[in-house]
This record gives C-alpha cells, sequence and structure tokens, in this order.
C-alpha cells in the first residue's frame, strides 16, 4: 500500500468530506455491512448492466491485492452483485473491499467473512452472467463520479472519494481538520465555560 494511502486510512471519513467541502460523499444509503469495517485503498472500477455481475468476477481476478472494488449497479435494489461465495474469493485475493451502488445477499455468510462490503443493502435474487461490462473505466456511485486510482475511504459514516490529482492536497487539509478537532475537543472537555464560549463563538460569530 502506497505511503498516501496509509495516511489517508487514518483519518476519519468525516474529516476527510469536509476537506472535499462535502462534494465527493457517496450516497448515504451506501453503507458498511457492519459497523466495525473500514476499507482505503485506490480504485478499481467496475461498470456493470443490471442484474448481470460476470464484470465483477472479472474485476476480482484483474484487481490488484488492496484494490477497492468500486461498482456501478445503476442503483439496482432488486438483483445481488455478489453473495458470500464471490465476497470469499474477493477477500483471499486480497482484494482491499467492495463500495456498491446496489446490494449483496448471503448477508450472514459474508459478515462471517469479515471482509468489507459497502452496499445499499441486501435481497435474495442473484445475477446472470451474459458478459457485459467495463472494468477501470471513469463511473458514477452513490451520485460521485470515480475514476480509477481515486482514493476511496470508508468507515461507519460512509464512503468518500477523493481524487487522484488532488489527493496530497486534501491528505493535508483533512490532517488539520483533525488536528483542529482534536485541540477543539481536548480545550473544551467537561469545561462548562470553554464550551458556552465555543458556542458564542459559531453563533454569534
Amino acid at each position: 500500500m502506497s505511503v498516501i494511502v496509509d495516511q489517508f486510512r487514518s483519518i476519519p471519513t468525516t474529516c476527510i468530506s469536509d476537506a472535499l467541502d462535502g462534494l465527493n460523499n457517496l450516497h448515504p444509503s451506501i453503507k458498511p455491512l457492519s459497523k466495525e469495517y473500514v476499507l482505503c485503498g485506490r480504485a478499481f472500477t467496475v461498470k456493470m448492466p443490471v442484474g448481470d455481475n460476470l464484470a465483477v468476477l472479472k474485476a476480482i481476478r484483474t484487481a490488484n491485492p488492496r484494490d477497492i472494488l468500486v461498482i456501478d449497479a445503476k442503483g439496482d435494489e432488486y438483483r445481488a452483485i455478489a453473495g458470500d461465495f464471490i465476497i470469499g474469493m474477493a477477500k483471499t485475493l486480497e482484494i482491499g473491499g467492495i463500495v456498491v451502488d446496489g446490494v449483496i445477499r448471503d448477508l450472514k455468510g459474508i459478515q462471517e467473512l469479515n471482509f468489507p462490503v459497502f452496499c445499499k443493502g441486501t435481497t435474495v435474487a442473484a445475477s446472470g452472467k451474459a458478459g457485459v461490462g467495463e472494468l477501470n473505466v471513469p463511473i458514477s456511485c452513490g451520485g460521485i463520479s470515480v475514476k480509477p486510482g481515486d482514493i476511496i475511504v470508508g468507515d461507519i459514516d460512509g464512503v468518500v472519494v477523493v481524487p487522484k490529482e488532488t489527493e496530497e492536497v486534501i491528505l493535508k487539509k483533512a490532517q488539520d481538520k483533525l488536528m483542529q478537532d482534536q485541540i477543539r475537543a481536548d480545550t473544551i472537555s467537561g469545561k462548562r465555560l470553554e464550551i458556552i464560549k465555543y458556542l458564542d463563538s459559531m453563533i454569534y460569530k
């Protein structure tokens, strides 16, 4: 994993979102299947038609270890892009996680794999495998443009996309925001007067 990706891993998505002015957050319906799941890595993008997941299998076979599969499933909530068997293969091949504007199935089995999947929910219907789809092309996922190589960060609050061309600038802004938040919390923690002063500074600025 690159140094910059590793640095983003230690920053909450909320701070990264603030550094991006809230412009690159995936739709809040895309959430982790378990609150403990965290992911951070380079985007390997997948464009698939509704109900045809062969492109997902190709992506799992093609992507590098620690890549995050970001899947444009057109928001479909009827057919799953994968179940526990396919997700298990992704884990074995050391994929860093899966983010999909769609749904999965076999929830219990996937949770037992302890592999980070962020999606819109679950269903019972499987996808077909007609073979249509594209890999590593610009896509839209959760209402946000995602390009191959962008940094994807996800945690309990949601998923953010850091454009590759501005990642160093955004990292510095996100680190500064995290430091400011920590200083602010330490300053007012348990102190009534400091809390009142802080609230006044926000209300009457």
